[in-house]
Formats: structure tokens, sequence, C-alpha cells
């Protein structure tokens, strides 16, 4: 059985991080696959993944990847796969044209990541998005939520969907050691009280708000911000505001990120709307209490276990830090429940599910 996963591009993201920690997985219980990006600069997780030696990665060049001409590359290649395993958007839409020019001879699956996207509220594109889904064998909703939304979108019956919960490399979180403070930033030192939030930066992370939050803490509270992206520049700008250019550090991509948050007391997410977050998850395995948004995506996986906070309230998530820091019982339970609920999506389930899916398809 052959596999080839269909992505944007290996850059910073859940999903794109998802295909790194699992293909290599894959491939040592014996499963032959591969992965097309549409487009790559040699990013970092393209690096990671090249050095694992485990799979062939086809790039189709650096350019947009929304240049139609991306159909006919795929086409070429796809052909030679029992099962192309498509994420993301506008490779939903490439892989599907680029099967029917072969005469769909490879079994589609599509993996919906989020809860929304732009396309919805589009009369033109949320038509053309109900027509793709049709083309899939099998649509992995990665929480039941939405499955539902994705059903009540497309009109398509209940066995084209599959919810399978994405997963983490739990004991890579829970194991790593910390980085070293000084390392991080000359402005950082063991006293300090660090806060961390793993995002790419996007108008969906608002990473705003917690920047906002860190002018309602002492002077001993810092923030790391880790990733990168389009609206870095804003939260470039509030914080310049602001005046906390000591005390707000930008880290970039990273491939150290378990070692970050064993550095850190706190790990924040303070997004509009998640998919099923990896970047909760892997929070929550840390060993840190994880604080969230009450947001779709995010209230399922926190509620009960970590710490949720008004969206966009950057006093009430102040005010949620402060309390478990004045207490230890709260912050070393929230710590404990937090580890518990990370257990539930360990990584190896994922991919053990993944698996009888393509055996099922392909039998």
């Amino acid at each position: 059985m052959k596999v080839l996963q269909i992505i944007d591009s290996l850059n910073v993201g859940g999903a794109e991080k998802l295909l790194l920690d699992t293909i290599p997985l894959y491939t040592k219980k014996g499963i032959e696959m591969d992965i097309l990006l549409l487009h790559d600069k040699n990013y970092p997780f393209t690096q990671a993944l090249e050095k694992e030696n485990c799979c062939q990665i086809y790039r189709l060049g650096e350019g947009s990847v929304y240049n139609p001409l991306h159909i006919f590359k795929i086409a070429k290649i796809i052909n030679n796969y029992d099962i192309a395993h498509v994420h993301l958007f506008p490779a939903q839409y490439w892989a599907v044209l680029a099967n029917l020019i072969k005469g769909n001879k490879t079994k589609l699956i599509f993996t919906e990541h989020n809860t929304t996207n732009n396309r919805l509220s589009n009369s033109v594109l949320s038509l053309i998005d109900k027509q793709s889904y049709k083309f899939f064998n099998k649509i992995i909703a990665i929480t039941d939520e939405i499955k539902y939304i994705l059903k009540s979108h497309t009109g398509l019956k209940e066995n084209k969907f599959i919810t399978i919960n994405n997963g983490v490399n739990i004991n890579r979180y829970k194991t790593a050691s910390p980085i070293e403070r000084e390392s991080i930033n000359p402005f950082i030192n063991s006293e300090d009280i660090l806060i961390s939030q793993v995002s790419g930066f996007r108008l969906q992370k608002d990473q705003q708000t917690l920047i906002r939050a860190l002018s309602h803490l002492p002077e001993n509270y810092k923030v790391l911000l880790i990733g990168d992206g389009e609206y870095r520049t804003h939260c470039e700008e509030l914080v310049k505001k602001l005046s906390l250019q000591n005390r707000c550090f930008f880290l970039g991509k990273r491939t150290d990120i378990p070692q970050l948050l064993q550095a850190s007391d706190y790990v924040v997410l303070s997004s509009k709307y998640e998919g099923l977050s990896l970047s909760s998850i892997e929070g929550m395995a840390s060993g840190k209490p994880f604080i969230a948004s009450d947001v779709p995506g995010l209230r399922e996986i926190v509620d009960g276990y970590g710490v949720l906070f008004p969206q966009g309230d950057e006093k009430t998530l102040a005010n949620k830090i402060l309390e478990l820091n004045n207490n230890t019982e709260l912050y070393n339970e929230t710590i404990r429940k937090c580890q518990e609920r990370a257990e539930q999506f360990d990584i190896h389930t994922m991919v053990d599910k993944h698996i009888k899916l393509y055996e099922e398809l392909c039998n």
C-alpha cells in the first residue's frame, strides 16, 4: 500500500507539524508513504523530515500555492499511489482535479482541520467547496463538532465521514529537558515567570490579547511568542506601543518547542477559534498549566482540565494567571488534570486509526 500526503507546505502550523511527527511512525509500521508540497522554501519542518530519511518529498516550487498549474504536476505523481491523503486549501481542490485528469484511479482522503473557513461565507466558493468534498472517498473530521459542521455544509451522507482526533507525541513533551533561560534572551532570568504561546501569526491566533494581558501583570512576568507569519508585524508594533520590548520576545520558528515549554511556567493559546489544536495538547502534556480562550476547538479539549477565559479579554487572562500563581495547590492540580487530558490524544492511537482506514479503502 502506497500513500501520498498532499499539503500546501511544511511551514509552521498544526497540520504541518502533524505530518512531520507522523510520517516516520507510518513508515515504521510498514506503510510506504511520501509527501507532496505545493510550496517549499526549505522550511525547518521540511529539513527535519528530510533528516528522518523515511520518505520522498515532492516539491512543486517556491511560487504561489494558488497556481492552477499545480494540478498537472500533481497529476503526474498521484497515479503512482493507492491513496492520496490531502490537507488544507487549496491542496483540497488541486488534488481532486489532478485525480480526475487521471481517471479517479487513486483513493482520496481529506482531513478537515478547522471548524470554519472563509469559503463558507462566500456564495460562489461555498458552492465549489461543496462539490469538491464529493470527490473524496472519505472525509476525516478531527472533532465531532467539525463533522457536524461539514455534514451540514455539504449535505453528504453519514458514511462519507469519520472522526479521528489528531494526536501528539505525548512522551516527547513530558520528558523534554528545559532550555536554559539565558539562552532564550538576555533579558530573561531564573526568577522571571515565563508565559509561552506557540502559534502562527495569523488573525485567528490573536496573540495581541496575550500581549495586552502582559501589561496587566507584574514586571517579572514575560512572554515568549513562538512562530511566525504575516500578523507578526502588528504584534511587534503593539509591543512597542505598550513599551513591552524587554518583556515580550518573538522567537520565530523553532524546532525545540518541547524544551521551550519545559522552561515556561504557563502555556497560553488565545485563538479566536481552532479545529483540534495540537498546540493545546502539547501545552497540556508539558506539565505546565494550560490557559486557553473559551472558543470552539479549545473549549472541548480544555474545559474541566485546563483554564478557560473569554476570548479577547486580556484582563481576565491576566487574573487567571495571577490566581494560579498565588495558589500552589490549584497550580499543581491544573497540571495534573492537563496531563491526564493530553494522554487521551496520544499520536500512536491516531496513526493506528488512520492505517485501519487506509486498509479499508484499499480492500
